[in-house]
């Protein structure tokens, strides 16, 4: 057990309605263990304390590990957890945001974890900084926050006294990412392996599915994403989308690109990439031949383009996410 006169950084965990128990719980070992392998080298131990609302007596703070005593003050860091249901809305976020601002301006750094970063922004620290959420929740979060600058392809974003983590099981990179910053790299490749978590660093991207915008109102628009995706995208031009619909190009691709958030080739190629990562999971296709079932005749360009999307080689993400009885490809598909 770590000795208790050892100097000790404190982690905060701020807990609401519906707010995901496993990240809670989940980060609360993992400190906890980075705790156990710094006091093996001498260094300092954490402590973890859990914040909740009270309509009576503010926010108040327990601990949940083998520590007890109260201390006074504001951690050095306050997490948000996400939510299962999705993310809390402008008006349960407000009584939060406020008491969140408070703690920065007295030294906290804040973080978030997937729908968690919805009542981070609406503390306006992050307007004009770069931020993550779940990739699902992208369009609703800039709607919401159109100042942010949200990178929903990252795993965690590290600014300094802002950080912001993607996922629900992001916390696995967010807690690990805290340790290296409060207990050093030693400290946080111990606590990496002895969690089986790979602590390289991920990106949600590898994970993210395309998701269409489906619900613009544009019916012309609705008629050619329908007709796009029976298609698969497949060998197919602007002109021909607009020609679906009977509307000058020009005009098809402004209200295209207004509607579905990319222009019609973009989207086409994000169809097309989709299709691909399904044969590479289920089937044992080589990537070429994967290539052109998914309207690419240059092989090359379609690993490129795969790679820019996915932040993968198909060989790589086939390697990593096929299931069991497609593994055994080809040397070709690599």
């Amino acid at each position: 057990m770590a000795d208790t006169m050892l100097p000790r950084a404190e982690v905060g965990i701020l807990l609401y309605p519906g707010c995901q128990m496993a990240m809670v719980h989940g980060v609360t070992d993992l400190l906890t263990i980075a705790g156990h392998f710094s006091a093996e080298h001498g260094g300092p131990v954490l402590r973890v304390s859990h914040w909740e609302r009270d309509e009576e007596h503010g926010f108040t703070r327990s601990y949940d590990t083998h520590e007890a005593e109260a201390l006074g003050g504001t951690p050095e860091i306050l997490l948000i957890p996400g939510r299962l249901t999705g993310p809390p809305d402008a008006e349960e976020s407000a009584p939060y945001a406020r008491w969140l601002l408070d703690r920065h301006a007295q030294g906290a750094t804040l973080a978030s974890n997937c729908g968690g970063a919805f009542m981070l922004a609406a503390t306006g620290l992050l307007n004009g900084r770069p931020a993550t959420t779940h990739w699902l929740f992208a369009d609703r979060f800039r709607e919401r926050f159109p100042k942010v600058r949200l990178d929903s392809d990252r795993m965690v974003i590290d600014d300094g006294d802002i950080i912001t983590a993607g996922g629900l099981m992001a916390w696995t990179d967010l807690g690990l990412r805290l340790v290296d910053r409060l207990l050093g790299p030693t400290v946080m490749l111990d606590t990496g392996k002895f969690l089986l978590v790979d602590p390289a660093g991920r990106e949600q991207r590898h994970y993210a599915r395309f998701v269409p915008r489906l619900t613009h109102g544009d019916e012309p628009i609705l008629k050619v994403q329908h007709w796009l995706q029976a298609r698969e995208a497949k060998v197919v031009s602007v002109g021909e989308m607009a020609g679906q619909v009977g509307m000058e190009e020009r005009t098809f691709q402004r209200r295209f690109k207004a509607a579905t958030g990319m222009t019609p080739i973009e989207y086409a190629q994000h169809l097309r990439i989709a299709k691909a990562r399904e044969l590479l999971e289920f089937t044992r296709r080589t990537v070429d031949q994967i290539a052109w079932s998914v309207g690419y005749e240059d092989a090359a360009a379609f690993r490129k383009l795969f790679h820019r999307l996915v932040g993968l080689s198909p060989g790589d993400y086939r390697q990593r996410f096929a299931v069991p009885h497609a593994q055994a490809v080809s040397a070709r598909a690599a």
